[in-house]
């Protein structure tokens, strides 16, 4: 029987009942899952996503103040006292630290998906990567695209961002493909060679643009150029491709 993949369009819309059992992949393009990618891919040691500011505080205070970083934006503004969450510059803060990131949207979307059997963060940075974990012959369960929107709104970017996975997927194995699954890849079959375009154009790219940030939408926009699998494993995202090479 063919695996199923599905897409939900925003955060809001996961039910933890019917997350039993499932691989979930977590899209928020714009920009913390690529923030996560990004920061696994420059040296961090791990991600801890959490809910909010506070949340965030509290759990640098069971660190010391060397060992992390602490990352994050609400509504689209850098927390203050907080590094700024841009892939292209979190680099200098990461290295060899863990990461506390606080997001509006993201690290929202993977607490709400805590639930399920297997959790990934993926970005266009580095969807080939997760799909091919998500493809590993011990995975057999049904893959559900969450798309993370944006305060309870669809974003187009995360749906782009699930139709260029779902054709990482098709390249490695034969997939059923729910309505809303094969709506993301027509999408993105139609605009492949426009990501940026569609990025910028989208709700949140208008606001990240307007914030001085056009820079980062280009970087983002970029497909195929990390490897880092983050997996979320003890309620922290780790490189999960590292320990699939440990197995």
């Amino acid at each position: 029987m063919k695996r199923k993949v599905h897409v939900i369009l925003k955060k809001e819309e996961l039910l933890a009942k019917k997350l039993e059992g499932k691989t979930v992949v977590i899209f928020d393009i714009l920009l913390a899952t690529s923030t996560i990618a990004a920061a696994l891919q420059q040296g961090a040691i791990e991600v801890i996503p959490v809910k909010n500011e506070e949340e965030a505080r509290n759990k640098a205070k069971t660190y010391h103040p060397d060992e992390i970083a602490l990352v994050g934006e609400y509504r689209g503004k850098t927390i203050e006292g907080f590094f700024d969450p841009s892939p292209s510059t979190i680099k200098q803060h990461v290295q060899d630290k863990t990461v506390i990131l606080s997001t509006t949207n993201g690290t929202v979307a993977i607490h709400n998906a805590e639930k399920a059997k297997h959790v990934y963060a993926a970005s266009l940075l580095n969807g080939e990567a997760v799909a091919s974990a998500v493809c590993q012959p011990s995975q057999d369960e049904t893959v559900l695209l969450v798309c993370s929107g944006s305060s309870d709104r669809f974003c187009l970017e995360d749906l782009y961002g699930a139709g260029y996975f779902i054709s990482c997927l098709l390249q490695l194995k034969t997939f059923y493909l729910t309505d809303a699954a094969k709506a993301a890849l027509l999408l993105y079959k139609a605009y492949e060679d426009s990501s940026i375009e569609i990025l910028k154009h989208s709700a949140v790219g208008e606001m990240l643009t307007q914030y001085g940030f056009l820079d980062e939408i280009g970087f983002v926009s970029r497909k195929n150029v990390y490897s880092v699998v983050p997996k979320v494993v003890k309620k922290k995202l780790v490189n999960g491709e590292e320990m699939i090479c440990l197995k």
